[in-house]
Parts: structure tokens; C-alpha cells; sequence
């Protein structure tokens, strides 16, 4: 039974961005959309074929397939595709078929033209390239949920000004919310109240809290920004306001946490960090790395600025345990350099982050040096730990004799990697070939990056396994609503978007510095690398950026997020915390993602 334009108008509306537009304009656009019914197991579309519009899945199922025929995605009602062959050149980059009977709604490639065209919520759902964001870490532009302090110490009104000086001397405060029940707010008792109203004026200490408090005192929303707080503060003359949402207290911002803020930029902490005398000084200054997170998110700072911003704190903390080891224990005896892989060595840190690491010595190293430098790498790894750089679970820290080792021994290890890629070898080459000098003499790893790289790119061998290793991890593409999440266990029903979100991207740049002899660590210059050198097509690559920085930077908002919560920040994310928006643009990158994986696991590196 065909479809009414009533029907489909209805449908529409429940359908972002559909769901976005006036009324008149959706009304504009309605009767254009076309009613397809494709049987079960019938195409819809093939590879290469001229798209005649945008599909939006009305009832049914479709299975959407890459050039290698791999199955990409399952899509289901109120799913749109065809979107990225039409921003493109109008013909598809995939094939699609009818899971079961289905209902597709198309609307024909000139009027999708003109809804992005003329609707911005048109156009920032459908064009999935990355979008500029403005930069800067600018206090007077921060909302003031990434100023305040969380779960603000309250007290009741009955309780006396002795209890509430107490309660101030051991908390370290200079202020209590008064909170009579519940969480709203009834009042705001500062250090001054109690210098000016109580001790000046002799009050004994028995006088209730509800006697000398600030009643109605002026309070902001946690989406007031910087500015909001700085003006109220030197307008009212006062240096605390409480923050409240929907009649709750839900935190208060002071005179010091603004200046904290102010003061917490990776500059900072790297030069406390490198003035530091012990292992305990940097770990209070790592501490503040969460924060440092919520504030460059929040400042509109690129994914891979604030991961390389995080991972310089790091670098100068390994730099300065080294210094601290050769106060301890004297000079080295032989050249040595201090090296990082994982993801400080590609200078990827986020919130999460434990220590990969190794000693490369030069080959005049003797049995008798070994001792010097085991006892150097238990001091830094230790001290790496004290300041929350975790101990690696799989060992793989200088503090492993089997990577401390002289500059001769790595090459025979990566050889024997090379030449025999047995499991353990693929797994030990991918780690190693992250490596990135932190400190110590440089030169010693010039020539075994280079010569590695010369013989793994002609070893079509070891390319083959290192390519199969790499896709151990896919992205968590499944049936519902577009996504596989974690099964069971702690994060059932979650995305794991370290394992199967920027990983799969991480192993896809370290195959294409394979190929290309590409020196570069850090994956997006990987990535742009590729592109530059051929190893990846332009239209590849840029898919592969975009679904890289989207990926990503949603990783980054979920951490930042959950520090703003007072959680520590963590990889597993909840679908349904995401809107609509936000998980289809995200299937789509893992579906790129997909594509790719799958382009390079038949042999084929380019993709467009």
C-alpha cells in the first residue's frame, strides 16, 4: 500500500534533522521524497552507480557492503544513507540491499542540494567533514560548569557559626552553602561573615548560622560563562557565587578556583614539572591533568592539540626522572636514550594513560653496565607510576631486561620480527614501531628507524601479518541503531572507544607508515603523510581524517565529561547519552573506518 504525503510528513518529523525545519519548510520538502519498496535480498544500489538521492529508511532492514563486498553497516528505521557519495561526485562509494522487506523514503539529489544548502541543520548533519572550532583557553569564554568546584561543602541553618568555622578551618574553605533541605539553597556564609558579624560584633559562638548568613545570595547557571562570574563578582563586590540548576546547588565558583584556572595551562605544568625535585612534587602536578583535559576541551582545542599538550607533561616528567636518576646514581656509563612507544610515544595521551617504554644503549655497553641501568629504569618507572603514568600490564618498560638493551640487540630484535612474524613478533613490532626518542643521546636511533622501516616495507611477509594483526580490532558497527556494544561485564551495553575506536585508526596509520617508510609516529601525520606520499588516495585519506577527528574528539568530550562530574575519565562510553546527531555521524565514521580496514585487508590501500 503506497505511502500518503500525510504519512510520510509524520514520519519526518520524528526524524532529525527533519525534525529541525519549520513547519512551512518541511511541509516544502515532503511531497518530494519518494516511496521505494525493495523486496528482501534485492539491491538497492551497487558500487559505481549514479545515486538517484538521499535514502531514509522507513521500515525494513538494509545491509550496506564496501567495494570488497565486506558488510560495513545494518541499517534501520530512521537511518539515512547515500550522503557521502552524493557530497561527493553523485556516485556511491558502497552497495546496499534489503536486509527484509523495506520501505525506503528517497529524496532526489537537487532538492537534497538545496535542504544543505540553505538549512544549516541540514548541512552540519549531512557534511561530515570537520568543522573549525574556535581555539583558545579564554577564562571570560569557559561555561562555568569547567570553573566550578563540584559537591560544594553545605551546612544547615540551625548549625551555629562555631560549627561552620570549624567545618571551614578543616575543609581548607573560605565559604559554606547553606542548604535547609534537600539541595536547595537558602543562604551562603563566607569568612567575612564571619570576621565582620560575628567577631567584630562580639556574637557568641553558640549564634545559629541563620542569624549572620547572606540570604538570596547571587547565584549563576552552570551555562553562564567566565565573564558572567567576573562581572557579577566585581559589580556585587563578593568573591563567591553558588551555581544552581533547576533549584538545585550543584557547585560554587571562588576568587581561587578562578585563579586556578587561569593557572592550569600544559605550560605551566611542564615548567613546575621540571623545577620538581621528587616523584611526589610532579605528582602533584600531574593531579591537574584532568582539569588541564576539561579546559582544553572546553576551549575548543583540536583532538590532536590536547592529546599532544597532555603527552609534553609526560615527556618532561620522563625527561626530569632522568635528570633526578643521575643526581642519584652518577653519569651514565655509555651513551643510552630513553624511549616511549604506546601512546605517549605517539604523543596521544588522554586522561588514561599508563607507561610504555625502553633504554636503547650504545654498543659499548658491557654486562657490568647492565646494573647501572636497571636500577636508573627502576627509578623512573617508579617515579612515572608515583605520578599516575601507570606500571604497563604487559611489561613493556626499561625496567624489562629484555628492553634494556644495546643497539645491536634491537636490531637483531626487529630482524628476527621481521623475518619470522610469529603472533608475538606482529604484536611486539606494532608496539615498537611507536617508538619516539624522550631523552638521552638521539643518533642512536636514527639508523634503526630507517633501516627498519627499509626492510619491513619489503617484506611483503611481514606486511601481510602486520596487516592481519591490525585488524584484530574492529569498530563496534552491529545491528542496533548502527553499533556492537560491550556485551557483558562492567560496561555492558558500552563502546569501547579506545579498542574499537581510535585504535583500529592507530593500526591503520602504523600500516601505511609500513608501507611508505613513513617516519612519522603520531597517527594523523601518519595519516596525512599517506596521502602526501600515494600510500593513501585523497579521497581516502580525507574520509579516514574526518572519521579519525570525530572519533576522537567524542573519545575527549566523554572523558572531559566525566571530569567534570568528579569521575575519573575513562574509554566506555553509552550510546544513549549520545543524541541522534551525535550517534549517526558516529556510525558513519566507524563505517569509514570499515571501509578501510577492509580496502587495505584485500590488498588495496586506497580507497575512492
Amino acid at each position: 500500500m503506497p505511502l500518503t504525503q500525510e504519512q510520510i510528513l509524520r514520519f519526518l518529523k520524528s526524524v532529525h534533522p527533519y525534525d529541525a525545519l519549520a513547519p512551512e519548510v518541511l511541509e516544502e520538502y515532503a511531497p518530494l521524497f519518494e516511496a521505494w519498496e525493495i523486496e528482501k535480498g534485492f539491491s538497492v544500489y551497487d558500487l559505481g552507480e549514479k545515486l538517484p538521492g538521499l535514502f531514509l529508511v522507513y521500515e525494513g532492514q538494509i545491509e550496506v557492503s564496501d567495494e570488497n563486498d565486506v558488510v560495513v553497516s545494518h541499517l534501520g528505521i530512521r537511518n539515512s544513507f547515500g550522503e557521502r557519495g552524493l557530497l561527493r561526485d553523485g556516485i556511491s562509494v558502497t552497495s546496499a540491499r534489503a536486509d527484509e522487506h523495506s520501505i525506503l523514503l528517497v529524496l532526489p539529489p537537487i532538492p537534497f542540494y538545496k535542504l544543505i544548502e540553505d538549512h544549516e541543520v541540514a548541512r552540519k548533519f549531512f557534511d561530515r567533514t570537520r568543522i573549525e572550532k574556535p581555539r583558545g583557553n579564554d577564562l571570560a569564554t569557559s561555561r562555568v560548569e569547567t570553573l566550578m568546584a563540584h559537591s560544594p561543602v553545605t551546612c544547615p541553618p540551625d548549625a551555629t557559626v562555631q560549627d561552620a568555622a570549624i567545618l571551614m578551618r578543616d575543609k581548607g574553605i573560605s565559604s559554606l552553602c547553606i542548604s535547609a533541605e534537600g539541595d536547595a539553597l537558602t543562604g551562603i556564609l563566607t569568612t567575612r561573615d564571619l570576621s565582620g558579624k560575628v567577631l567584630a560584633k562580639a556574637l557568641p559562638v553558640t549564634t545559629p548560622i541563620s542569624d549572620v548568613m547572606t540570604r538570596n545570595p547571587v547565584t549563576l547557571a552552570p551555562t553562564a560563562i567566565g565573564s558572567d562570574v567576573l562581572h557579577a563578582m566585581m559589580e556585587m563586590k563578593i568573591g563567591h557565587i553558588p551555581i544552581v540548576e533547576a533549584g538545585k546547588l550543584v557547585g560554587i565558583v571562588t576568587q581561587t578556583d578562578l585563579t586556578r584556572f587561569q593557572a592550569v595551562s600544559s605550560a605551566e605544568l611542564v615548567s613546575e614539572i621540571a623545577h620538581a625535585d621528587t616523584a611526589e612534587e610532579m605528582a602533584k602536578v600531574t593531579d591537574r591533568i584532568p582539569q588541564l583535559l576539561v579546559q582544553l576541551v572546553a576551549g575548543g582545542n583540536r583532538h590532536e592539540v590536547v592529546t599532544r599538550l597532555i603527552t609534553d607533561i609526560a615527556d618532561t616528567a620522563t625527561r626530569r626522572l632522568l635528570a633526578l636518576g643521575e643526581q642519584k646514581l652518577g653519569p651514565a656509563p655509555v651513551p643510552y636514550l630513553w624511549l616511549a612507544c604506546g601512546s605517549q610515544g605517539r604523543q596521544e595521551q588522554t586522561g588514561v594513560s599508563d607507561q610504555d617504554n625502553c633504554i636503547v644503549l650504545h654498543d659499548s655497553a658491557t654486562e657490568a653496565d647492565m646494573a647501572y641501568f636497571a636500577d636508573l629504569a627502576t627509578f623512573v618507572c617508579d617515579g612515572l607510576n608515583t605520578c599516575g603514568y601507570v606500571y604497563c600490564p604487559g611489561d613493556m618498560m626499561a625496567t624489562n631486561p629484555r628492553w634494556c638493551q644495546p643497539l645491536k640487540v634491537w636490531k637483531g630484535y626487529f630482524d628476527k620480527w621481521i623475518n619470522k612474524p610469529d603472533p608475538e613478533a606482529q604484536m611486539l613490532a606494532s608496539v615498537m614501531f611507536d617508538l619516539r626518542p624522550i631523552g638521552g643521546h638521539r643518533h642512536l636511533f636514527d639508523d634503526l628507524q630507517e633501516d627498519t622501516l627499509t626492510a619491513a616495507s619489503k617484506n611483503s611477509i611481514f606486511v601481510a601479518h602486520m596487516i592481519s594483526n591490525s585488524l584484530k580490532h574492529q569498530p563496534p558497527l552491529g545491528l542496533l541503531r548502527g553499533f556492537a556494544t560491550i556485551r557483558s561485564g562492567e560496561h555492558k551495553n558500552q563502546l569501547d572507544m579506545k579498542h574499537n575506536g581510535v585504535v583500529p585508526i592507530v593500526d591503520l596509520g602504523r600500516i601505511y607508515a609500513l608501507q611508505g617508510q613513513l617516519t612519522e609516529v603520531n597517527t594523523r601525520a601518519r595519516l596525512e603523510a599517506a596521502e602526501h606520499s600515494g600510500v593513501l588516495s585523497s579521497s581516502g585519506a580525507r574520509d579516514l581524517l574526518d572519521a579519525y577527528d570525530l572519533i576522537a574528539e567524542t573519545r575527549l568530550l566523554h572523558q572531559a565529561e566525566r571530569v567534570k562530574n568528579g569521575l575519573a575519565p575513562d574509554n566506555y562510553l553509552l550510546p544513549a547519552e549520545l543524541s541522534d546527531f551525535e550517534r549517526s555521524h558516529l556510525r558513519d565514521a566507524f563505517v569509514v573506518v570499515k571501509s578501510l580496514q577492509s580496502a587495505i585487508g584485500h590488498g588495496r590501500g586506497m580507497l575512492g
